[in-house]
């Protein structure tokens, strides 16, 4: 069951709708078309509103729809009704696109624009958003997993075409159809772990050290604070971590459950330096400034995990949407800032489950960049 909202919008010369009766008639002729769509359509409110009119009709089965003139030339309509699950919809994709065909022959309106129906109070949370705040729909059809851990809220979903779909705290991570996520996380074919030493900052879903086995490495750490998230990728992510979150120890392995700065801190009392660090933790902030505490955080564990890389060592991290610019130039300004220097180099690839570009960075220090 959910609330359906249908929005409708087109735009018309504002001289059409400069006044109260030019408005008057250009709802008579909408109203008319709305009626073939909604039954029992009736008008219930008219509002004088600053800047042009609102109208309010309601209709069958509780149906509501308002609509809004601006006297700029703009007209807005918002259908919503209430449908259970066993119900048809109240306007059907093919109504929808009558209806919205017979607002534009019958109006003579332009720039006529009908979204598919938004679904409000659905069972399953469908709708995330991109790194830019652009609105996203999945085609989410079951809840396998939903548990609240000690650090963030987990969800496992299955979408008919992702497969398994990691949700941590309603943004989405990562899924089964997202190898190419951690390929070019790992840049697949151009970096050689084997014999190598390797730290995953993260990496509780498990699919960069299942992938980086693969590669013949001579020890991988994985530091991963939540355990409730291993717990439900091991049993609804097989196929993106086989075994590795079975046990917490192998043969050139070992997962450590904790916050990996206390594991860096240690490797940094010990002298130990390793070949690669992965930051598979949080996305780089969106925020008008590089200040704040997830700025902190990342700049707290950029500068840690540089104190036990090799001099011929990489810093390999995801950053965030091709089209979040503001926010990867702010990380770009950190890393130009570090000390000692370091150089960076990226890479982009699209990630079906995020439906967008994704950017990665490969960061070492300065004289030892290699590619």
């Amino acid at each position: 069951m959910s609330v359906h909202t249908i929005l409708l919008d087109f735009s018309m010369d504002p001289a059409r709708l400069g006044d109260e009766n030019g408005q008057k008639t250009v709802f008579n002729q909408l109203e008319t078309v709305l009626k073939e769509y909604v039954p029992n359509l009736l008008l219930t409110a008219d509002i004088k509103v600053d800047g042009g009119s609102l109208k309010i009709l309601t209709g069958k089965k509780g149906a509501i729809v308002s609509v809004r003139l601006f006297d700029r030339g703009l007209v807005t309509v918002n259908i919503e009704y209430y449908k259970e699950d066993c119900e048809d919809p109240l306007i059907s994709f093919k109504n929808s696109k009558l209806m919205e065909n017979n607002v534009r022959m019958s109006l003579k309106c332009d720039k006529l624009k009908l979204l598919p129906p938004i679904k409000r109070g659905y069972k399953y949370d469908i709708y995330s958003t991109s790194s830019d705040e652009r609105l996203l729909e999945y085609d989410i059809d079951e809840v396998l997993f939903d548990e609240q851990s000690p650090f963030q809220k987990i969800k496992i979903v299955h979408s008919k075409s992702l497969g398994n779909m990691l949700v941590l705290d309603d943004l989405q991570n990562i899924s089964e159809a997202d190898l190419i996520y951690t390929e070019t996380l790992m840049q697949r074919g151009k970096e050689n772990y084997e014999g190598k030493e390797i730290v995953i900052l993260g990496g509780g879903d498990g699919a960069l050290l299942y992938e980086l086995l693969k590669e013949k490495p001579k020890y991988v750490w994985m530091l991963e604070i939540d355990e409730v998230v291993m717990k439900a990728c091991n049993k609804y992510m097989k196929s993106i971590c086989g075994d590795v979150l079975e046990q917490r120890k192998g043969p050139n392995y070992e997962i450590i459950v904790e916050d990996c700065m206390l594991t860096v801190k240690r490797f940094m009392q010990e002298g130990r330096k390793v070949d690669y660090i992965f930051g598979d933790l949080t996305d780089i902030p969106i925020s008008d400034a590089d200040c704040g505490e997830l700025w902190e955080f990342m700049i707290n564990i950029l500068d840690a995990a540089f104190k036990i890389l090799k001099t011929t060592g990489k810093f390999m991290t995801h950053g965030n949407g091709a089209t979040s610019i503001d926010s990867l130039e702010m990380y770009e300004q950190v890393l130009m800032k570090m000390e000692p220097a370091v150089v960076f180099h990226k890479t982009k690839a699209f990630v079906p489950s995020f439906l967008e570009d994704w950017i990665f960075y490969q960061i070492s220090f300065k004289g030892n960049d290699v590619e």
